[in-house]
């Protein structure tokens, strides 16, 4: 089966202010994040770098061939290190630029980097105000990895950008926040154009409460491939910070053994739309390797 995880993260240190709190790199994978010390990282991670290369070992260790990682402004911006991953891991990685104005976007563009993400849960402006970075990416054929809040008026908006630019490709982060009111409605963005798309990054972070193997999290995929189809919808890790709970093969193996999803449904979500959507391609094969304690 095709694995890509279709929303994770990358950074060498967390070192940034968010809303005046301050967010950085500990040790023993701890981060002080918005003025409070969390452990952000699984505790082997020692040095709270989250490497490429840590992360390639978890993706071949659950046979994930390939991973988009896109930006948050809670971990800072990490465009340098993600351009110098891109261009040391070109086919196992999709990595997306962070960009607030259109010169930032050409930046990105010009450095490589296939995307940009925005966290839009975060922002306190109109989407509109980004509409000349959102053409710049419709014409020159990047991604747009989009976050938003449980906000109907920055849903609407988002709708607007679609009806606006409609060649751009679009994924829709978080699930569209399958825990709030506005799931459906950010779910429903992917009826307003051909090239939108919804990732389940975080869901298993939604449904923590629930715990593995988050029988809620299967009937809202279940849900939303009602609404727009299973071929809208892909599979994310949201990884590192899910799997301080849980390990890396949960975060997608919780819909691999549900016996609620058909084997096709199964092979769409966890991989095949997201090789299409993003582009994948020469995605390694990877052997299952047997745990020692089998």
């Amino acid at each position: 089966m095709i694995r890509i995880d279709a929303h994770s993260h990358l950074w060498l240190k967390q070192d940034t202010t968010v809303d005046g709190k301050r967010i950085l790199s500990l040790k023993n994978g701890r981060s002080i994040f918005m003025d409070e010390e969390v452990q952000m990282v699984p505790p082997f991670m020692i040095d709270s770098v989250n490497s490429a290369e840590v992360f390639l070992s978890n993706m071949n260790y659950a046979q994930v061939g390939a991973a988009v990682v896109v930006q948050e402004v809670i971990d800072g911006n990490q465009n340098e290190y993600l351009t110098q991953v891109q261009q040391q891991y070109p086919d196992r990685f999709f990595c997306m630029g962070m960009a607030w104005n259109l010169d930032e976007a050409k930046a990105v563009y010009e450095a490589g980097l296939k995307g940009i993400a925005f966290p839009g849960h975060r922002m306190h402006e109109p989407l509109q105000t980004l509409m000349p970075v959102f053409k710049f990416m419709e014409e020159k054929g990047m991604i747009l990895s989009m976050c938003l809040g449980d906000d109907e008026a920055q849903i609407a908006q988002m709708a607007e950008v679609i009806q606006e630019c409609p060649k751009l490709k679009v994924a829709i982060g978080h699930f569209g926040m399958p825990t709030t009111p506005s799931f459906k409605s950010q779910v429903m963005l992917a009826r307003q154009g051909d090239n939108v798309m919804i990732e389940s990054g975080g869901i298993t972070w939604l449904y923590n409460p629930e715990f593995y193997p988050y029988p809620t999290a299967v009937r809202r995929i279940l849900e939303a491939a009602d609404w727009v189809g299973m071929e809208r919808l892909m599979w994310g890790s949201d990884y590192p910070r899910t799997i301080t709970a849980i390990t890396y093969r949960m975060s997608y193996d919780f819909v691999e053994k549900s016996s609620e999803l058909s084997d096709a449904e199964k092979g769409a979500f966890l991989g095949q739309n997201a090789q299409r959507f993003y582009g994948f391609k020469n995605l390694p094969e990877l052997p299952y390797i047997k745990n020692m304690s089998e």
